[in-house]
Formats: structure tokens, C-alpha cells, sequence
């Protein structure tokens, strides 16, 4: 049982780090940070969540929604995927990302013939930079009357 005393574990540890340097990474805490727009404050206290978390350097995107800075449903199709990608927008911005830094989107929908419209509306965004794209089909969102949301990751490092 010597293997076990701490001083050979330690020892253990940065052998580890001097064959495996990235090894060391896996022990080094990631800073974390809230992004909550200022137009967006309404939801993290009202809904206690935030619309990003940046974790290292990657940037985990809540699901966008067609509503606008009032809260309300964005009445119309098009009209609700445009707002829900100016949310998105809007996030990014405040974690000094764009469109180019997303590496993967969720979007959910309620009806899944908009696909088209969904890909004709989001290639407004994506111009030369593609992220990986999942569209589920779901039953409704989070509030009467959405039809899509948009969940997105990014990558911020070099």
C-alpha cells in the first residue's frame, strides 16, 4: 500500500504532468461567467437563469425565442425566427462573439414543414462560417404561442 501515501501520489501527479502536459488543464479550475444583456435582465431575475454562461472558452447559449424586449411573442413566422436570432445575436454581442464563433445550434420547432424557412432565415446569419445544425421537432415551447427556439454553443479561443 505504499503507492497510496500522498507524497507518491503527488509524485504520481506531476509525472503525469511532465509525460501529459496537457494533463495539467484537466486540473485547472475554469472560470465562469454570467452574460445577461442588459435588455435581457428581466429574464435571469424573473426566470432565475442566464441567456449565456461563458465556461473556459466556451460559450453555452439558453434557447432564443421569437419575444421581443417587452417580453411579448413576435406575432408571425418569419417575424419570430428573425427575433430569435437577434436574440441570439444579442447575446454573442454581449460575450464579444459573433455568428463566426458558434460552432453548434439547436433549434426546436413546432411544426417541422418550416424547415425552409428555418434554413432560408438562418443563412442570413451564418454567411461564411457554418455551424453544426440539430432541428428537433417538438409538441410547444416554453410559452403559448412560440413556434422556434435556438440553443447555440460557442467557441471562443484562438
Amino acid at each position: 500500500m505504499i503507492f497510496f501515501r500522498p507524497r507518491y501520489l503527488a509524485n504520481l501527479f506531476f509525472l503525469l504532468v511532465f509525460l501529459f502536459p496537457q494533463a495539467y488543464l484537466w486540473a485547472t479550475p475554469v472560470n465562469r461567467i454570467d452574460i445577461v444583456p442588459p435588455s435581457m435582465k428581466i429574464i435571469n431575475e424573473r426566470y432565475h437563469y442566464s441567456p449565456a454562461v461563458r465556461a473556459g472558452d466556451t460559450l453555452y447559449v439558453a434557447g432564443q425565442v421569437g419575444r421581443d424586449a417587452d417580453m411579448k411573442v413576435v406575432i408571425g413566422k418569419e417575424a419570430q425566427l428573425v427575433q430569435a436570432f437577434e436574440n441570439l445575436k444579442t447575446v454573442l454581442e454581449a460575450a464579444s462573439a459573433g455568428f463566426d464563433d458558434v460552432v453548434e445550434i439547436v433549434t426546436y420547432h413546432t411544426d417541422m414543414r418550416d424547415l425552409a424557412l428555418v434554413v432560408e432565415v438562418k443563412d442570413r446569419y451564418f454567411k461564411d462560417r457554418y455551424p453544426t445544425w440539430t432541428g428537433v421537432g417538438v409538441t410547444s415551447l416554453s410559452t403559448p404561442g412560440l413556434e422556434f427556439e435556438i440553443k447555440a454553443t460557442a467557441y471562443l479561443g484562438e
